[in-house]
């Protein structure tokens, strides 16, 4: 079985993962918005 240390790192590695996968979302939606609004005039 995986030390305390291991599974303390993969969770660290995990949390940082599902983080940067949020705000890249929103900045993704965001951005989206933008250009669709761009294109609507």
């Amino acid at each position: 079985m995986a030390s305390g240390k291991d599974i303390k790192a993969a969770t660290e590695t995990y949390n940082g993962f599902v983080k940067v996968t949020a705000w890249s979302t929103g900045i993704i939606v965001v951005i989206v918005a933008f250009v669709v609004s761009l294109i609507a005039r």
